[in-house]
């Protein structure tokens, strides 16, 4: 046995009449633990599997998923050259906040014309209350008139019957008198239409129609002058301002630039056909998004979509019988979102959602 090698050799421990030492045989238990350990692996994996498809059950979960803003596209409602843009692109704005201004030239010539038209509706009705005055003192010396003709045809008539009068002088009076009475006639006949023009209609008593007609052109010009300054209707953050330049002739009704309410923020989450039968409104969800990985916010079910995403698409399909494959259809989920987000949430983000049906 050499020095320092704790057990002798057994050669050495022959050579010395020692009897030689067997080391022991490998315990039952340890064989045990060993096929104990070779088991507990498949069944892990059948134990995950089984907590994965339970879980699977409860949880619905989906990545086609976006979030939602609302927007608006702003237009103006006349026609003419922007002069002035009071916005740049990505800016917050408020209700009433001016975004840009269209040349106000024009219609402040269109105001003038609707003052004048106004002024000549006015001084019209002048004129025709004048004449509506001087047809009634006309009227007044016509009746005099016929009073008198009438009075000389009894006279004629009377001489007539004495033998003191010709009938040539009687048939003139007659016609003096028929004469005077069609005058008076054509007067109250004026007399009539001048009172119809100066009348008012029930839904304006007192106001005369060529005065309202030209008010309303004139409040028409008012409001078309005041359109050109375009406002923001909402708050929130002014988006595809490029389009829209100084300069640039806009018109009445095509958008100029989007305003996306930033404030008001969900997600439609578009869910397989195949899972709306435990989807259930106020159902709790998990929101978690790709552009902020450590932002997570909790929401709840609003509404389920009325149709399929292929159903309002812009061209449905129309599958016939021979080429017709199933798929399956994809209805939105609108969750709203109950926490308010530590970081800006912006239109279209990528979103994980996982909606929790108590199940």
């Amino acid at each position: 046995m050499s020095e320092g090698d704790p057990f002798p050799r057994a050669e050495a421990m022959a050579d010395a009449g020692a009897v030689p030492v067997v080391p022991p045989r490998e315990g039952l238990s340890t064989r045990m633990r060993h096929i104990a350990l070779m088991l507990s692996v498949p069944v892990v994996m059948v134990g995950g599997a089984v907590i994965y498809y339970v879980a699977d059950l409860r949880y619905l979960t989906t990545d086609n998923a976006y979030v939602r803003q609302d927007k608006i596209s702003v237009s103006p409602q006349v026609t003419g050259t922007a002069v002035s843009v009071d916005v740049r692109e990505n800016q917050q704005v408020k209700p009433g906040d001016v975004l840009f201004r269209i040349d106000p030239e024009p219609f402040r010539i269109a105001l003038a014309q609707a003052n004048a038209a106004v002024a000549a509706a006015q001084v019209r009705v002048i004129g025709m209350q004048t004449e509506l005055q001087a047809t009634g003192a006309d009227i007044e010396g016509a009746r005099q008139g016929v009073a008198f003709y009438q009075a000389e045809y009894e006279r004629q008539s009377a001489l007539m019957a004495r033998g003191f009068a010709t009938r040539a002088r009687l048939q003139q009076a007659e016609h003096d008198l028929n004469d005077a009475r069609n005058k008076l006639a054509d007067m109250v006949s004026a007399q009539g239409k001048a009172e119809a023009a100066l009348a008012s209609a029930p839904v304006a008593p007192g106001q005369n129609p060529a005065v309202l007609a030209a008010l309303a052109q004139r409040q028409r010009a008012e409001l078309d002058l005041a359109r050109t300054v375009v406002r923001a209707p909402i708050a929130g953050k002014v988006s595809q301002t490029s389009r829209l330049l100084p300069g640039a002739y806009e018109f009445s009704g095509v958008p100029a630039l989007t305003i996306v309410a930033n404030e008001d923020n969900w997600v439609e989450a578009n869910y397989k056909e195949t899972d709306l039968a435990k989807m259930r409104l106020g159902q709790k969800a998990t929101l978690s998004f790709d552009a902020y990985p450590d932002m997570q916010l909790t929401g709840h079910v609003v509404s389920i979509g009325a149709g399929t995403g292929s159903e309002f698409s812009l061209l449905p399909a129309q599958n016939a019988s021979g080429n017709w494959v199933k798929v399956t259809q994809r209805v939105p989920v609108r969750i709203a979102i109950d926490q308010k987000p530590t970081r800006e949430l912006i239109a279209g983000l990528s979103t994980h959602v996982v909606v929790d049906t108590g199940r």
